[in-house]
């Protein structure tokens, strides 16, 4: 019997919960059923800022998820942003607080060498935790842009990337384009090393990323999608596929830390 992986999985935070209002930890649970379907275990990832409860809470686990949500706050990768563009921003529940847990996080993910799938907010997370830069609103600030913002159409496939030929996206996908759904208005434009543009819609924003060459070794998985696989899975088997390949490599043994 194949061992079934521990994927912690890095969860957003409303201001009312449905018990007693409270702040409360908020995940789809589409998350849950793709890794369930792709054979993992999937745990909640602690809310804590605390940089050695995630160590501790990493250690015990074999891969981690990082998850939509919220805006990444601009003054995490900007100084300078128009005042009209800024008024798009969405605030954090919570302060701010689930930005600093999840670059504290990716830290940590490198020094333990632990798979790594980046989903919406998180592909963006991982541009910002390596210094780079994300446009705040593709409408105002990137002309003749497509559509991004689709949340009507969250389970369909409203257009397509290209994808590199012989990236990780591109082996597990076994096409040179792909579908995708859409429904975020923050973006990538220009990955900041050590990442690399593995996909592309036709208006340039960035659907994927990877390790650059000189950095393929540093994680045994690291792939970070703009699109939402997991709102896909169950109709679109390559999006699937996604999901299955992370699942297996976080399967293997764990590969000692830096």
């Amino acid at each position: 019997m194949v061992r079934q992986p521990l994927i912690l999985v890095a969860a957003g935070v409303e201001r009312r919960g449905v018990e007693f209002h409270d702040l409360s930890v908020s995940l789809s649970v589409k998350y849950e059923n793709a890794l369930l379907q792709a054979g993992a275990i999937p745990v909640t990832g602690p809310t804590s800022t605390d940089r050695a409860v995630l160590a501790e809470a990493l250690r015990r686990a074999d891969g981690v998820l990082l998850t939509g949500g919220n805006d990444i706050q601009p003054d995490l990768y900007t100084s300078r942003l128009p005042r009209a563009v800024r008024k798009t921003v969405g605030a954090t529940p919570d302060g701010g607080r689930r930005d600093l847990r999840e670059l504290l996080l990716v830290d940590e993910i490198f020094r333990q060498r632990r798979p790594l799938l980046a989903i919406c907010r998180g592909h963006q997370l991982l541009q910002v935790a390596f210094g780079g830069r994300l446009v705040a609103d593709i409408r105002r600030q990137v002309p003749g842009a497509l559509n991004h913002e689709r949340s009507d159409q969250a389970g369909a496939l409203v257009h397509e990337v290209a994808l590199t030929p012989g990236s990780l996206l591109h082996k597990i996908i076994g096409a040179q384009t792909l579908g995708v759904n859409s429904s975020h208005h923050q973006a990538v434009l220009e990955p900041s090393p050590p990442l690399s543009a593995t996909a592309r819609s036709s208006d340039g924003i960035v659907e994927a990323m990877e390790l650059n060459s000189e950095a393929a070794e540093a994680l045994p998985f690291l792939l970070s999608v703009q699109f939402h696989p997991e709102r896909l899975t169950g109709r679109h088997p390559q999006h699937r596929a996604i999901f299955e390949r992370f699942v297996r490599v976080c399967a293997r043994p764990k590969r000692r830390k830096l």
